[in-house]
């Protein structure tokens, strides 16, 4: 069965299942599960965000146009031996 196919059957199971089973199978994986870390709350990557905007802003920032980023990755690309 494809992966595609037993994530529509758990979605649908969980979505009709009785209670004490949806915590059943919570309990079983939720050590698996990974919170989402809310960038917008954290102190130290607003601090870096910050220092690069004003590196940004004062010009002390090496930037790239996004034509210079594409030719940097087909250049590198060639090297390496992989296609787009």
């Amino acid at each position: 069965m494809k992966t595609i196919d037993i994530r529509e059957r758990l979605h649908h199971y969980i979505e009709t299942a009785q209670t004490k089973k949806v915590k059943a199978i919570y309990a079983m994986v939720e050590d698996e599960i990974e919170e989402v870390h809310d960038y917008w709350n954290d102190p130290k990557f607003l601090s870096e965000m910050n220092r690069r905007r004003e590196n940004y802003l004062s010009g002390n920032a090496k930037v790239y146009s996004l034509e210079e980023a594409m030719n940097q990755i087909k250049q590198t690309a060639k090297k390496t031996g992989k296609k787009k």
